[in-house]
């Protein structure tokens, strides 16, 4: 089994489910008001197959990002109508709002305030340096007080939970096991591709990004940032792939940090979330990548069905 040739697949948390993202699929798993687990499939439609200059280090990064936002909330979306929290999904020019409504709010928590706070710093010295090292490290500091708020939440503990459902059920299948609760449950619920990595990662490659820009108006910064942020994606993005492939022990020891904050943004998962993930993942895989014994949870009844295998 060691020698299985892995897809690489990401994913992420919805309401009462898991989406799990392939290089030619999307799967929107949820369990529904009646215990069964409703599975959405996509294709995915990327920006950079039409524009293969897209596909370039440090380009790469950005369109990822966006193009992650945009199927997150398309996922989320779809889970809370699943789930019986919505009446309809969003319609595209809802989502759109979304979107924008996210970054807006994103670049006043994690923009505006920490680099008009940083002014605070003035009494101690003038260096635009330190300024912008205060600044860089107030925003962290916001950025890890906004996870720990938030984990601290009864729903959003939930979905952490699918967190951890969703990075178990990616490292079952890239140590070439068969797909079902039993083996998923053995492993680790912290990965080092996790977004709560690549956030991290963005915060600290801005601090020293932008530690060498000065310090103009309080306009010009926040433009200045908001400007730059496709750069410091583009870097987070290769620094996370590099991770993600890497056995390199100081590689390895760098991203530590970003683990462990994983401790905040998953939370063990309950026996019957794994099986939801198995049936994301299972959705974006073509049939030669399926280990024999991988279950179906998909098609038998309750909480946690009696499974059903899979006959190879």
């Amino acid at each position: 089994m060691g020698n299985h040739l892995h897809l690489m697949v990401g994913g992420q948390a919805v309401i009462e489910g898991v989406m799990m993202r392939g290089p030619k699929l999307t799967a929107t798993a949820v369990r529904d008001p009646n215990g069964q687990i409703q599975v959405e499939t996509k294709d995915v439609n990327s920006i950079s197959d039409r524009y293969p200059i897209l596909k370039k280090p440090l380009l790469r990064g950005t369109v990822s990002l966006i193009e992650s936002l945009v199927i997150g909330i398309r996922s989320l979306s779809y889970s809370a109508k699943m789930a019986g929290e919505e009446d309809e999904q969003l319609s595209d020019r809802e989502m759109a709002g979304t979107i924008v409504f996210a970054l807006v709010l994103a670049s006043i928590l994690f923009i505006a305030i920490p680099t008009g706070a940083a002014r605070l710093f003035h009494f101690i010295t003038e260096d635009p340096f330190f300024l912008n090292l205060m600044e860089g490290f107030l925003r962290l500091a916001i950025f890890l007080g906004y996870i720990w708020g938030i984990s601290r939440m009864k729903d959003i503990r939930r979905v952490f939970q699918y967190h951890g459902a969703e990075h178990k059920t990616i490292h079952c299948y890239e140590a070439g096991l068969p797909l079902t609760v039993e083996n998923v449950q053995k492993f680790s619920r912290l990965h080092p591709r996790c977004g709560t990595n690549f956030l991290l990662i963005v915060m600290l490659v801005s601090i020293f990004v932008f530690a060498f820009l000065g310090w103009p108006s309080l306009g010009e910064r926040i433009a200045s940032r908001i400007v730059l942020l496709p750069v410091v994606a583009g870097i987070s993005y290769e620094i996370i792939r590099l991770a993600g492939r890497s056995e390199n022990k100081i590689i390895q020891t760098a991203i530590k940090p970003g683990l462990w904050l994983q401790y905040l943004t998953t939370r063990p998962p309950e026996d019957d979330m794994v099986a939801v993930a198995i049936e994301s993942l299972k959705a974006v895989l073509p049939e030669e990548e399926i280990v024999s014994g991988t279950v179906d949870y998909r098609h038998a009844e309750g909480t946690l069905p009696k499974p059903v295998e899979l006959v190879p």
